[in-house]
């Protein structure tokens, strides 16, 4: 049980870091010290890129520990490649729109791992 919340407090700060760079500006008005309001935006951006990071590491560790099989690693490939890619985009290639693509994508990103997991499991 320990591995699944680990993964989910890994996935948090790049989940949930680039609505906060989206919503900047309303976070700052309110006076509500989100990271992009305390440290600025480049910080945020490098924290999001190096906490997918992370957690393409975490996301490993299921089938390291022999938790999960080929089906999961396989999946989490996949999407970890897609995650790096928009924090990549995120840090590096900046456009409009790309911190709500990175939100929307990390919410299908743990959908999908999730189902993977239990996929895994189920047929093996």
């Amino acid at each position: 049980a320990l591995l699944p919340v680990l993964i989910i407090f890994t996935w948090t700060p790049p989940h949930f870091w680039p609505l906060a760079l989206h919503r900047r500006d309303d976070y700052a008005a309110a006076g509500i010290p989100m990271l992009p309001v305390t440290h600025g935006d480049e910080f945020t951006r490098s924290s999001i890129f190096n906490y997918t990071l992370l957690l393409c590491i975490v996301t490993m560790l299921p089938f390291v520990t022999g938790m999960s099989g080929l089906i999961y690693l396989a999946t989490a490939i996949l999407l970890n490649a897609l995650f790096v890619y928009y924090a990549w985009r995120l840090k590096f290639a900046r456009y409009k729109g790309i911190e709500m693509k990175t939100f929307g994508w990390s919410i299908i990103y743990l959908a999908i791992l999730f189902a993977a997991l239990l996929i895994d499991h189920a047929l093996t």
